[in-house]
């Protein structure tokens, strides 16, 4: 188990300053579960707490639809301009594809023309995962603005006819923007771990490159996720407390400091648990786990999002985010909530440059695809030899110094 401390050596802090989430309009709940599987809302409710969890409707709710929104609002309560980001961040399980990264599909989507952008795959624990990388990435200088989503769609990898799973998950994401800044506050310390002797106790066996998709892999469901559900549950009562100690130590607090925990959205009887074992008011915990389910990666964004529409976070409050996931893995992160308040000093103009850089966006993706096709279309084929091809060479030199010189210029 390793700990970092993430206070700004340069006088750099990686600041908190916007936040959004979305999850699907249609709600399945434990009644109308149990009429497709042998469970009731009592037994779901007494051995997870959730009551209901949102899914995924249709061909035109994916994981990118649903991180895409998410961001947009979190880019807007910034009052950020998308082609301020530096880099966009995506922690999920249920990628849209294997390749391209659903985070280059959200850098398009969101009109992010100068931030690079990647996928991370840590299970639950991902959303922390990716606000270390994001924290160290403005800390360092290397960027201004990260942009970090947790996103899932659970629901299309689990088995609707396996009740000890399918009562478990939801869908949805949450997003924040994590953003350079000179007064101590923010991401302070953070926490990463692994144990991958566990990773065949949570796991989607088939569609790599180990059990590739076939008529087997389809037939015997190799495509659902599958859980060992005790040991799962025992590895998170342990390393949850654990882990949660161990960041706000890193960051110089007690544990009677936090104002607020917020873990990942499991199980309440976890969550019960690792209040138990911390000597923690269970008050402090932040819980929304019987509305949502099991979101994964974006279960902890979704509730920090939740955590400030009702006024649980104040400038100066001492936040802890703990999760744990698939792997195994675990992570935990110290915030000091924003000092000065996020967003307070963002001008007019720029929220109105934010707003209309994410309206823009879907034409200048548009553009961007025409601009491909008619310049292929004049130039011809890459590699022909003939007048076409020398001037595909001349021009493509050419674009290339002037990417150069603009890069030089910002």
């Amino acid at each position: 188990m390793t700990a970092h401390a993430n206070a700004g050596a340069n006088g750099r802090y990686a600041q908190i300053t916007g936040w959004g989430s979305c999850v699907p309009d249609k709600v399945l709940t434990n009644e109308a579960l149990a009429s497709i599987v042998d469970t009731t809302d009592e037994w779901i409710v007494s051995r997870t707490g959730i009551r209901e969890r949102h899914v995924v409707a249709g061909e035109r709710e994916t994981t990118a639809t649903l991180a895409a929104r998410a961001g947009r609002d979190a880019l807007l309560v910034a009052g950020l301009p998308p082609a301020e980001l530096d880099l966009v961040i995506v922690a999920t399980a249920t990628p849209e594809y294997a390749f391209p990264s659903t985070a280059s599909l959200i850098q398009d989507a969101l009109g992010a023309s100068s931030a690079g952008a990647f996928d991370l795959s840590a299970g639950c624990s991902g959303f922390i995962y990716g606000l270390s990388m994001a924290s160290a990435a403005v800390q360092s200088g290397s960027a201004d603005h990260v942009l970090v989503i947790g996103a899932e769609t659970l629901s299309r990898i689990t088995d609707w006819t396996d009740r000890n799973t399918c009562v478990l998950f939801g869908d949805g994401a949450g997003a924040v923007i994590v953003s350079a800044c000179t007064e101590r506050c923010g991401v302070l310390a953070t926490e990463l771990g692994s144990d991958g002797s566990g990773g065949d106790l949570l796991i989607l066996p088939a569609g790599g490159s180990r059990r590739p998709a076939s008529l087997e892999t389809v037939s015997n469901g190799g495509h659902y996720l599958k859980m060992n559900g005790r040991e799962v549950f025992r590895f998170a009562t342990t390393v949850m407390p654990r882990a949660a100690e161990s960041v706000t130590r890193k960051a110089g607090w007690e544990i009677a400091d936090v104002s607020l925990v917020i873990p990942h959205q499991a199980n309440v009887r976890i969550i019960e648990s690792a209040a138990k074992r911390l000597n923690v008011p269970l008050d402090r915990f932040f819980v929304n786990v019987d509305r949502y389910g099991n979101t994964s990666a974006a279960s902890i964004p979704i509730a920090l999002t939740e955590a400030v529409a009702q006024g649980r976070l104040h400038p100066g409050d001492k936040l802890v985010l703990v999760g744990f996931g698939a792997g195994l893995t675990w992570a935990g992160a110290a915030v000091e909530w924003g000092m000065p308040p996020p967003a307070t000093t963002r001008t007019s103009l720029r929220r109105f440059l934010a707003r209309l850089g994410i309206l823009l966006a879907g034409n200048r993706s548009w553009l961007r695809q025409s601009e491909r096709h008619v310049y292929n279309w004049i130039m011809g084929p890459v590699g022909k030899e003939d007048w076409r091809g020398r001037l595909r060479q001349r021009v493509d030199a050419w674009r290339d110094r002037t990417r150069r010189r603009l890069a030089g210029r910002k």
